[in-house]
């Protein structure tokens, strides 16, 4: 495959390698006749897209047991696949969250954590505006959080709901400081309102390959 494979994250993906990727990405390890499924191609077209993207070390694969029968062969995305979906502007930002806790120590740190959620909060308070349920709040969240690269989604789960971002465009300034997990998390309860309940179930920073979050309405 050649270096032309564009970033599945910029957009909705085109080339058939992309599809594949972007499909990984999103619903985690997977076989090839789901992938197949997913994409609406045959089985042998998945396959040959899996060759060439292991070959370049994108994807990987093992084999799990179904009970009886034969194992399944289940592909997943190795750290470089995963690294096809942008960090947005990753060693800049690293750096300066570096030299801001040499200048400014911890203190330097909080506040700029404290005013990106203050910023952020003002503007998802402005596309929350008309939406009267939790299913349309949430909605709104998924429209902004993915127009901000977090190609994010929402299940329902019974009562509650499943607010899920399948890629972390800031993963190395999180990384860096772990105020940003813990500042959105606390932007995502003021955004979503008082009678609210907001738990984080996956975390990417903690080796998922997703971060969820459970959404409930408090009784």
């Amino acid at each position: 495959m050649s270096d032309s494979l564009s970033h599945p994250a910029a957009g909705t993906p085109h080339q058939p390698a992309d599809r594949v990727l972007m499909t990984l990405k999103t619903r985690g390890p997977q076989s090839v006749a789901v992938i197949a499924r997913a994409m609406d191609v045959t089985a042998e077209a998945v396959r040959q897209q899996m060759t060439r993207l292991h070959a370049d070390g994108l994807v990987d694969s093992e084999s799990r047991g179904a009970g009886r029968g034969r194992p399944t062969q289940i592909w997943f995305l190795t750290e470089a696949g995963h690294g096809r979906f942008p960090d947005t502007h990753a060693e800049m930002t690293v750096q300066m969250i570096t030299a801001v806790r040499q200048v400014f120590g911890d203190e330097g740190i909080d506040k700029l954590v404290q005013a990106r959620e203050s910023s952020m909060l003002n503007g998802y308070q402005r596309a929350m505006l008309d939406a009267r349920s939790l299913k349309e709040r949430l909605e709104r969240l998924v429209e902004v959080r993915s127009a901000e690269g977090y190609m994010a989604e929402m299940r329902q789960d019974g009562a509650d709901f499943v607010f899920i971002e399948n890629h972390c465009p800031i993963c190395s300034a999180a990384k860096a400081c772990m105020g940003f997990c813990r500042s959105e998390l606390e932007l995502f309860r003021k955004v979503l309102g008082e009678g609210v309940q907001v738990e984080r179930e996956e975390h990417i920073l903690a080796g998922a390959r997703r971060c969820a979050y459970r959404v409930s309405e408090r009784p």
